[in-house]
């Protein structure tokens, strides 16, 4: 079955942004830090990246990263998810209610309005469906917020937790944990560079 994964930058003190994240800033304040790795010569970190944009069918995120990266601030064609490498995702976004539009056009939006589930299911049929007119398994990856991965670890619906330890303390922001069901990981493989240290857990 196509694993669900959770794949998310973080700082040493627990958090997926800066201090006062929003349209004008997503990261928030000092919130770049965190993302240094995506941007790095380093083999391993260019490899890394490759990887995971190379195995993702389908993509979710909930509404307030999307209106961050979609928002006059966000991806154009040399920043987003899978800028540069071959081909693009579907994305599904967890939402209350679709947006009257879109600016980022060139990407295909699915938005599931029944809660995360439903969301997950649907990015699964995208992911299975890319899979087989590609004739390799495909997952997918859940890319945030912070409260969506939550909730899809509170649901139990990750199968894979990947983390990109950035070497910064934010001291505020947007915390990826703060409570909830507790979850067993089993350690699968740690990749330290010279920008992060990249962690990888099965979820039980």
């Amino acid at each position: 079955m196509t694993r669900i994964i959770a794949d998310i930058s973080v700082s040493l003190d627990g958090f997926v942004t800066g201090p006062d994240p929003g349209p004008e800033s997503g990261l928030g304040t000092g919130g770049e830090a965190l993302h240094t790795w995506a941007f790095s010569d380093d083999p391993e970190d260019r490899r890394i990246l490759h990887e995971a944009t190379a195995r993702s069918g389908a993509v979710i995120l909930g509404r307030h990263l999307f209106d961050v990266v979609d928002g006059p601030h966000g991806w154009d064609d040399k920043v987003g998810y899978g800028a540069a490498e071959v081909g693009k995702p579907a994305f599904v976004v967890v939402t209350s209610s679709p947006p009257e539009s879109v600016r980022l056009t060139g990407l295909d939006w699915t938005f599931v309005t029944t809660g995360l589930p439903d969301a997950v299911t649907a990015a699964r049929e995208h992911a299975e469906a890319a899979s087989a007119a590609g004739g390799k398994e495909l997952d997918v990856v859940l890319m945030g917020g912070g409260a969506t991965i939550r909730s899809a670890l509170d649901a139990g619906l990750i199968d894979v937790l990947s983390l990109h330890l950035a070497p910064v303390v934010l001291g505020a922001g947007t915390p990826l944990f703060t409570g909830g069901a507790p979850r067993t990981l089993v350690q699968r493989s740690v990749t330290a560079t010279s920008t992060a240290t990249h962690l990888i857990y099965d979820v039980l």
